[in-house]
């Protein structure tokens, strides 16, 4: 393809078509500039402000590019010093908050160029109301800007600003603002609030009307001057909201008082304004739950939309505003070439710290800090030898799965053992649980977290101080979950029993009631201490992002009643098998085996897999069974791991 028409020929069509309104009209009586519709409009102004203080906490870094797979961070060239200080009072969050808001506002930008005195230069913004495109230039770029204030009005070069144009359909230079896509959203929000506002102001107090009967036979008529003398007291009393407004209605003449009560709920006004909200996100692409809507939001989908947040909602914005800062600020300066801007999304991007320090440690293959290193991010002071990174054998020489599995030797069990080194065996493959165990499980936690929140929800908006009673809720937690695991320990125990060559009677089901009763204390005690802490935050917290006491028990029926219930299921199962090869086995030399059944097990539990004790030692990981609660969450939750019982003969 050959490039055959100049670009003067096509700069000769005609003049530039310059945007330069900042102002629309709503409706008839109601006109407003952008920037007055930003601070009269809360639902504009939090959208805005949401993306222009969420694009400003990110850093602008300036990098390098070293090689097509790798890259440095400079940090002393001119370059990163006009961002680390980009005006002249001004830090880099609020340059980079304005130009967003600007963006957002009026989908258009401008700073000049300007000379300080240390020679490093400054970007100083121009408000959008100040400035417009002249009619130079080309109808597809501008060639000057004019900029007007109190004392004149002055022009600037294109190569003198940098200048960030919206997009616009007809070309217009300067783009269109996003506001004019939801004039009628505003407009219907303020001709409802001033329905509602004419509603509450002229609305008698007493709401309803008057009813007068005629006048009888040789009744004199009701005067103007009556009737008007009426009509200014009783509003005087029961409309508005004067000095006066209330009391007892006192009637005359027969007349009749008919009720006729509009309230909040007839006008629709939290449904109208959430709706106001929604549509404005929409237009900015901004999830509803970010800007506190939080009709379905729950703790797991929040924090998805989190991630979403600065990958599919801001990431456009991120580039616009690196690609056009790339293209009019950095080649100002010499030595530029192979420089380029990018704005710190790794950083909010980043997991828990126990997800980066898993990641990191699993990345390296082995431990990652030295001593000395941990101990100054806790103030104290280094000491001799912590500088040297201490790396356990069995990271370099164990052949496990992962560099994070290693637990500390407990017992005889050093690490997996082979069954062939136990001579003849004889193994026998636990009873696995059913669905039907599981998903009955799960049921009783969701009907218990469904009848607390229930509970809890009702004390909090009564203002109850009270409104948490944990000696309540370990004990008909632990009730609950004492049933689930007496019926899967009673079935997987005779169960076992069997298939060890007994009668399932021979099953002593008794003798473990009094564990069974201490796990579901301490698992109950577990389980709300997490509700306890989630709904301390959720009500200490009032801000509109923060997840309020609904949203986490809704968190909590949705995806932690799951992880609750299969963890109890397994616990019990682990119990019963173990504890039947006890109890059947007695005087006989016998040995547990761990035994993954998942297809994603956990690196530390599939390095397991196989591994066989004496039957009254732990596993390596210092758990008795799968499921057993010496293990902690982090090795409880989800587990759908079994034991056998092997026996030597």
């Amino acid at each position: 393809m050959a490039f055959v028409v100049s670009r003067g020929q096509v700069a000769e069509l005609s003049r530039p078509r310059v945007a330069s309104a900042v102002s629309m009209n709503l409706t008839s009586d109601y006109s407003l500039a952008y920037g007055k519709i930003w601070q009269r409009h809360g639902s504009v102004q939090t959208v805005v402000n949401f993306l222009g203080r969420n694009v400003a906490s990110l850093g602008l870094h300036l990098f390098r590019r070293v090689g097509d797979s790798d890259r440095e961070r400079v940090r002393d060239h001119p370059v990163s010093a006009l961002f680390s200080k980009p005006a002249p009072g001004m830090t880099p969050y609020a340059f980079m908050d304005a130009m967003v808001r600007d963006l957002a506002i009026y989908d258009r930008y401008l700073a000049l160029k300007v000379k300080t005195d240390d020679g490093l230069g400054a970007l100083l913004r121009i408000p959008p109301t100040m400035w417009s495109v002249s009619d130079k230039g080309t109808w597809y770029a501008a060639e000057s800007f004019k900029v007007a204030g109190a004392k004149g009005e002055k022009t600037y070069k294109a190569d003198d600003v940098v200048a960030i144009l919206g997009y616009s359909p007809d070309a217009e230079l300067g783009g269109v603002s996003s506001l004019e896509s939801l004039r009628q959203v505003l407009a219907e929000e303020y001709e409802a609030a001033r329905m509602r506002q004419q509603t509450f102001r002229n609305g008698a107090r007493a709401s309803g009307y008057l009813e007068r009967p005629a006048p009888l036979a040789g009744q004199a008529a009701w005067s103007k001057e009556a009737r008007d003398r009426f009509r200014a007291g009783w509003r005087a009393q029961y409309t508005g909201g004067g000095p006066e407004a209330g009391g007892t209605p006192i009637l005359e003449d027969g007349m009749k008082f008919s009720a006729a009560q509009i309230t909040a709920k007839d006008l629709q006004y939290i449904e109208s304004r959430k709706l106001t909200r929604e549509e404005v996100a929409s237009a900015y692409f901004i999830p509803p739950p970010m800007v506190g809507i939080l009709d379905n939001a729950t703790f797991s989908n929040i924090k998805e939309q989190h991630k979403h947040l600065y990958q599919d909602t801001l990431g456009p914005w991120l580039q616009r505003i690196q690609q056009e800062l790339m293209r009019q600020v950095v080649p100002e300066f010499d030595g530029s070439g192979d420089l380029y801007l990018e704005f710190n999304l790794e950083e909010k991007m980043r997991g828990s710290f126990e997800d980066q320090a898993a990641q990191l440690q699993t990345s390296v293959g082995g431990p990652w800090m030295l001593r000395n290193e941990a101990r100054a991010m806790r103030n104290l002071p280094a000491i001799e030898g912590g500088d040297e990174l201490i790396v356990p054998l069995n990271v370099i020489e164990g052949g496990q799965a992962s560099p994070r599995d290693s637990a500390p030797e407990s017992g005889a069990a050093a690490g997996p053992r082979p069954v062939a080194k136990l001579g003849t065996v004889s193994g026998v493959k636990a009873p696995e649980p059913t669905d039907e165990d599981r998903d009955r499980a799960v049921g009783v936690m969701r009907g218990f977290f469904r009848r607390q929140g229930s509970v809890v929800a009702s004390l909090l908006g009564a203002g109850s101080v009270d409104w948490w009673d944990s000696e309540r809720w370990d004990a008909e937690l632990a009730d609950d979950l004492f049933r689930v695991l007496s019926d899967v320990s009673g079935s997987i125990g005779p169960a076992m029993a069997a298939e060890l060559g007994f009668d399932p009677g021979a099953y002593d089901m008794d003798r473990t009631l009094k564990f069974l009763r201490a796990v579901a204390k301490s698992r109950a005690g577990a389980v709300n201490a997490a509700t306890w802490t989630a709904l301390l935050a959720a009500v200490a917290d009032d801000s509109d992002d923060s997840p309020s006491p609904a949203a986490v028990f809704a968190d909590a029926e949705e995806s932690r009643s799951i992880t609750a219930g299969q963890a109890i299921v397994t616990t019990a199962a682990g119990f019963a098998a173990v504890e039947a090869g006890r109890q059947m086995m007695s005087g006989r030399k016998t040995f547990k085996q761990w035994v993954v059944t998942s297809s994603n097990p956990r690196s530390e539990h599939a390095a397991m897999n196989g591994e066989t004790v004496p039957i009254d030692q732990p596993f390596s990981n210092g758990m008795d069974w799968p499921g057993d609660p010496t293990g902690g969450a982090e090795n409880v939750a989800n587990c759908r791991c079994r034991v056998d019982v092997i026996i030597e003969e």
